[in-house]
């Protein structure tokens, strides 16, 4: 868990939140709901923030940073694919040239469904 202090800091320089998911095949796998994990290299939300796909309104429930080479098949599931080796193809496909370095650090948003009251 982080901190008030470095809540406010990551905060104020976090992306806008609408950018987090953007492919629309990975839209789809969230609103399925085969997909309730991304990866990114910045983060985009707060726990308990709201993310609107499509529509759809989904609440973030967990935010922390992973190394690449921590990334498990569960890990991968939870991105939607069958397992690490598919989501590690998928990335480095998306982008093009980029190595796969274990040590690199990326930010996990954790997300489902927003219930209203």
């Amino acid at each position: 868990m982080i901190n008030q202090q470095e809540r406010q800091k990551s905060t104020s320089e976090k992306e806008n939140i609408d950018s987090l998911i953007t492919i629309q095949k990975d839209i789809e796998k969230v609103i399925k709901g085969e997909k309730t994990s991304q990866r990114r290299m910045k983060r985009f939300a707060d726990v308990g923030d709201i993310l609107t796909l499509d529509g759809y309104k989904f609440v973030i429930e967990k935010v922390y940073q992973q190394e690449l080479g921590e990334i498990t098949d569960e890990d991968a599931r939870k991105e939607g694919y069958e397992n690490f080796e598919a989501y590690k193809e998928s990335i480095l496909s998306i982008h093009d040239g980029m190595p796969w370095i274990p040590t690199l650090k990326v930010w996990v948003h954790e997300f489902s469904p927003f219930k209203e009251d």
